[in-house]
């Protein structure tokens, strides 16, 4: 049997997005079109970013937030551009240009209210059957979890920032 499967990497544990980039470099590696949409990451110099430039062609990335959180000082233009990557991310979806679309930190929008649950969890429940989907962030509402087909969880057991070592690129960013 073959179907798009709807793919959830969730937890307060450290390697969604980077299983998320895993999953789109193997995807890559078998000839197969990406578009990784992060909703969250705004600015800040990722190596992933460095790294997908060597996929052109078969991974589209694209940063759609300004680094948008719960902390946000204009929270109602943060859930605009929330708004405004969700309709950017469903043209995705629908476009058939790929066969998979990662939706990074998508979770934070449906937990803080940027978006409403119901709605966007229709639409991936109706999406094309063989477009497969790929959602990260911590605080995956319970209903996401049933309606994916795998789901991971990433829980933290030991980080080094609790032994007071600082985030260190290539293995934090």
């Amino acid at each position: 049997m073959s179907k798009g499967l709807l793919i959830v990497f969730t937890g307060n544990g450290k390697g969604k997005t980077t299983a998320a980039l895993g999953m789109a470099m193997r995807a890559a590696g078998h000839g197969l079109r990406v578009c990784f949409i992060q909703f969250i990451k705004g600015s800040w110099r990722y190596g992933e970013l460095e790294a997908v430039k060597r996929f052109a062609g078969l991974i589209d990335l694209h940063v759609m937030g300004k680094g948008f959180t719960w902390k946000s000082e204009n929270i109602e233009d943060d859930a605009r551009l929330a708004r405004e990557a969700w309709d950017f991310a469903r043209q995705a979806i629908n476009s058939n240009s790929y066969q998979i679309v990662v939706l990074d930190e998508f979770t934070y929008l449906l937990h803080y209210g940027m978006l409403a649950l119901d709605p966007c969890l229709q639409f991936l429940t109706e999406r094309n059957p063989a477009q497969h989907v790929v959602i990260t962030g911590r605080y995956a509402p319970p209903s996401l979890l049933e309606a994916a087909d795998l789901v991971t969880e990433m829980q933290a057991v030991k980080h080094p920032l609790a032994s007071g070592i600082k985030a260190q690129k290539g293995i934090e960013f």
